[in-house]
């Protein structure tokens, strides 16, 4: 074992060069294990904890092992990589960590792999990105001190996107929030007489659903419980529940009914140990009225009992919620709309009109074009998020305005205010 302290000595910090690839600061063999580190970490489940790949290259730009995160409360992406050398009896004294996301410095539920990697031997350390977050920052700066050769910013853009919506989370000390809204040409989701199932065709649907299993919460408003009584589970392509259920979160004032499905959620399927152990939500304490202290018959359930979307956001987070899909109804959108909270927008729009019925969104008290919500274009970076599991998509990017089945689809970010007229 190699001895340290508990925290960073003073020492050289980690070379920073954010931004610079290709660079020739990093060798070809270099980047190529980078490259094999971001692939593996798409392996990873999205959620609380970011997607996380790593490689161990050898001194003649050899990848000996590939380890990954596989989701809340198993081994780091490091310590996998690090498992595989230890099975394989592979020595470690002239080789290279290269990960996906700077090697984190705290003991949460696994122990630090800033320790781990020091332990281990590995002399030289190469990340792409900072880790920003309070608890778990500092590993380069650890390693560094204790004499590692630690370099970062190689393919950092790359590092970037692929975690982009839990980097915005931990920036903005919230959970990122996804709106997803499915209506007709002319905005409607529901006819006169309330019928709504389905506007969309069941190839849109189909990405829907795979949307949820990628997502901590599922959100949605009293209005769209008591209309259509959802489960807001998560289901594989032949339409069997997942073992990791995102929290399925109720946003109204007014009770919700003892037999809504949603209170249900997956109760013929048993947990898993790890499931439970991974699962956000199974910590914290309920806040006066503003939680509803029944967790349903799985306790996947939360009842918001408040109208601020900001106020239900802390609640979330609190519970480990990172990233939470708002599916509606239309006040509930407008709610986060109107606070500026929504990050993302997937728009599935069907070949219907109606003229008639609600509205995917409800009034924004916008008076004129000038305060428009303006949305900007923004490729779909992460093609898995649409397949659910068990039909995983086989192309690599998919263009922010597109069809699917006979419905379009657009993915956007927001783009601040519509522009004054030349």
């Amino acid at each position: 074992m190699t001895a340290y302290d508990d925290a960073a000595a003073p020492g050289p910090a980690p070379r920073s060069r954010p931004g610079a690839e290709p660079s020739h600061d990093f060798s070809a063999a270099e980047h190529e294990a980078m490259r094999a580190a971001l692939e593996a970490a798409r392996r990873g489940i999205r959620g609380a904890n970011p997607v996380v790949g790593a490689v161990i290259l050898s001194a003649a730009g050899e990848i000996l092992h590939v380890g990954h995160h596989r989701g809340a409360g198993t081994p780091h992406a490091e310590a996998d990589a690090l498992r595989l050398a230890r099975e394989a009896g592979t020595p470690l004294e002239d080789t290279t960590m290269v990960v996906s996301l700077e090697p984190c410095n705290h003991t949460g539920r696994t122990g630090p792999c800033s320790r781990a990697i020091l332990d281990a031997g590995v002399p030289r350390v190469i990340y792409a990105v900072a880790d920003g977050t309070d608890t778990a920052r500092g590993g380069g700066a650890f390693l560094a001190a204790h004499g590692v050769d630690v370099r970062q910013g190689l393919l950092a853009r790359e590092a970037h996107d692929l975690n982009d919506r839990w980097f915005i989370a931990q920036h903005d000390a919230r959970p990122f929030v996804t709106l997803k809204l499915a209506q007709t040409i002319d905005g409607r989701v529901a006819a006169a007489d309330g019928t709504s199932q389905w506007i969309t065709g069941a190839p849109a649907r189909d990405q829907g659903h795979a949307l949820r299993t990628r997502v901590d919460a599922i959100l949605v408003g009293g209005g769209t419980l008591r209309a259509d009584d959802p489960t807001l589970t998560a289901r594989d392509a032949g339409g069997e529940p997942l073992a990791r259920q995102p929290l399925r979160a109720v946003m109204s004032t007014r009770p919700v009914p003892a037999d809504a499905k949603v209170r249900r959620g997956v109760v013929d399927r048993a947990p898993r140990e790890d499931t439970e152990r991974e699962a956000p939500g199974d910590t914290g304490t309920d806040h006066g009225e503003v939680v509803c202290a029944d967790r349903g018959h799985d306790g996947r359930f939360i009842h918001l009992t408040t109208h601020d979307p900001a106020e239900a956001l802390q609640h979330l987070r609190e519970r480990g919620v990172s990233h939470v899909l708002v599916e509606g109804g239309p006040t509930v959108s407008a709610a986060f709309l109107a606070a500026d909270l929504v990050d993302e927008l997937w728009l599935y729009q069907a070949p219907l009109i109606l003229g008639d019925g609600a509205a995917s969104v409800a009034s924004l008290g916008i008076g004129t074009l000038a305060a428009a919500s303006s949305w900007r274009g923004d490729p779909v970076r992460h093609p898995a998020d649409l397949a659910r599991p068990g039909h995983e998509e086989a192309t690599d990017q998919m263009e922010a305005i597109s069809r699917v089945g006979v419905d379009g689809r657009w993915h956007l970010r927001p783009a601040g205010p519509v522009p004054d007229a030349p």
